[in-house]
C-alpha cells in the first residue's frame, strides 16, 4: 500500500470519529442539562435514582457501557437492536451520549450551584421569575465558570471516540488495525496521532477564544 491509499483509507476512519464526535456533543449537551436538574431536583426519590445512575455510569468503564449497549438488549430480548454497520455506530452513539451526559451533568450542577445565593434572592426582590434569573442573572456567571472543565470533558471525547474500535466501529483506529496494521505497517499509527493533536488543538485555540470573549465577566 502507497502513501495515497494509506491517506484516504484514514481520511475515511477519521470522518466517523469526527461523526462520533460531534453527534455526542450534539445529544449529550442538552442531555447533561436534564440529567442536571434531576440531579438538583427537590423531589428525593427522583433525585437518588439520578445520583444513582449518574455513580454507576461514572463508575464504570466506557468500553463496558459500549459492550453493555451493543450486546445486552439482544441477550435479554432475543433480537439485535443493532444491526449491521451503522448498527455499531448508533450503539456507540447511544453509549457515548448516555455516558458524557452524566459527566456534562455533574459539571452543570458543581456550575449551578456555585452561584451565590444571594444573587437569586436579589432577582426574586427585583421581581424577576426563576426563568428569568436562570437566563438574565445565571446563565452567562455558570457558561464562564464551566467553560475550563467542559473543555476537558470536550478534549477527552476526542480520544475516547477510539474506544468504539471494541464494538468494530470503523473509526479511524479500527481502520488502521484491520486494513493497514496487519499488512505489518506500523509509521500510520504515528500518523493518527497527527490527526488527533491537530484537532485538539483547533478545539483548544476555540476554547481559548471562547473564555477570551467571556473574559469581562469577572467573578
Amino acid at each position: 500500500m502507497n502513501f495515497s491509499q494509506i491517506n484516504l483509507l484514514l481520511l475515511s476512519g477519521f470522518g466517523k470519529t469526527c461523526s462520533l464526535f460531534f453527534l455526542t456533543l450534539i445529544f449529550a449537551l442538552p442531555l447533561g442539562l436534564v440529567v442536571m436538574f434531576g440531579l438538583i431536583c427537590p423531589f428525593k426519590p427522583l433525585r437518588w435514582l439520578t445520583r444513582t445512575v449518574v455513580w454507576i455510569i461514572r463508575g464504570t468503564p466506557l468500553m463496558l457501557q459500549l459492550f453493555v449497549v451493543f450486546y445486552v438488549p439482544g441477550m435479554l430480548f432475543h433480537t439485535n437492536l443493532f444491526v449491521g454497520t451503522s448498527g455499531r455506530f448508533q450503539a456507540a452513539l447511544v453509549a457515548f451520549v448516555i455516558n458524557y451526559s452524566c459527566y456534562f451533568a455533574e459539571i452543570y450542577r458543581g456550575g449551578v450551584e456555585s452561584i451565590p445565593r444571594g444573587q437569586y434572592e436579589a432577582a426574586q426582590v427585583l421581581g424577576l421569575s426563576r426563568v428569568e434569573t436562570f437566563f438574565r442573572v445565571v446563565l452567562m456567571q455558570v457558561v464562564k465558570r464551566i467553560l475550563a472543565p467542559m473543555s476537558n470533558e470536550v478534549i477527552t471525547l476526542v480520544k475516547d471516540t477510539s474506544l468504539a474500535r471494541v464494538i468494530a466501529v470503523a473509526e479511524i483506529f479500527y481502520i488502521n488495525e484491520v486494513r493497514i496494521l496487519s499488512k505489518a505497517i506500523i509509521w500510520p499509527l504515528f500518523y493518527i496521532g497527527v490527526f488527533f493533536l491537530l484537532f485538539v488543538g483547533a478545539l483548544t485555540l476555540l476554547f481559548n477564544y471562547a473564555e477570551k470573549k467571556l473574559s469581562y465577566y469577572k467573578l
